[in-house]
Order: C-alpha cells, then structure tokens, then sequence
C-alpha cells in the first residue's frame, strides 16, 4: 500500500476570512465551495496544482478544536507548513501587505523556515530551500 495526501485541514474561526486569507496572501486557489449544514465544505489547492492536495478550511466550531488550536498558537506552534520559492521574499512581501510574521526567517538545517500568523487563529510555517 501507498498512501497519499488528498485532503488536509485546518480549523479556521471564520471560513470566509480564511479563504480570503489563503487565495488573497498566499496564492491557493478554490477548490470546493458547497453548503454543509450551518457551515460549508470549503477547500483550496495550490495555485501552481490544481489537481493537487486539498486543504479543507475547517470551522472551529467544536470546543476541542479551538483548544487544540488555541494550545499550538500560545506554544508558537505552526499548524501546517508551505513550501514557497523564496521564504524572504515571501515574508516581507506578506509584511508589506499587513501580515503580521511571527518568526523571521531562519535556517533550519536544509530550508529557511519562517512563521506567520494567519488571522485564522492559527500559525503557519513558511520554507523554502536554502539558497
């Protein structure tokens, strides 16, 4: 057997700031927009991917998740990670846009890795090769 990643997720407090959160800064695309209840089945791919992996913007709406994601942003926790081309390139021009970096980039090992907040409720890791 040989798994793969189709669908991953995050929660979000607030699926509509996330998704334009995620098209506007870091350049994904939409997926999936379809009503699930008092919510909706909303999903990005990459913008480079579009048959790729899909994230699933997921409410918070459960009092376990936003411990779990309230627990990982006050350790300083990335909830996921993203490959970009450049990791400085992309954090300042997300700091240029108003996106708030949590930690500059850095080496870490193979990759420069950087952290930025995603007014979500969440932290996401940033990384690219080092060049």
């Amino acid at each position: 057997m040989k798994a793969r990643i189709e669908l991953t997720g995050i929660f979000v407090h607030d699926q509509a700031e996330a998704l334009d959160f995620y098209t506007r800064h870091l350049g994904f695309v939409l997926r999936h927009d379809e009503p699930a209840g008092a919510f909706r089945w909303l999903t990005v791919v990459g913008g480079d991917t579009p048959d790729g992996p899909e994230l699933l913007l997921e409410p918070n709406e459960h009092p376990a998740a936003r411990a779990y994601q309230q627990a990982l942003v006050a350790d300083g926790i990335p909830c996921a990670s993203f490959k970009v081309d450049d990791v400085r390139a992309a954090c300042a021009e997300l700091a240029a846009a108003g996106v708030r970096v949590v930690t500059e980039p850095m080496e870490a090992g193979p990759v420069l890795v950087a952290v930025i907040d995603d007014t979500c409720g969440n932290y996401i890791q940033l990384m690219s090769d080092v060049s």
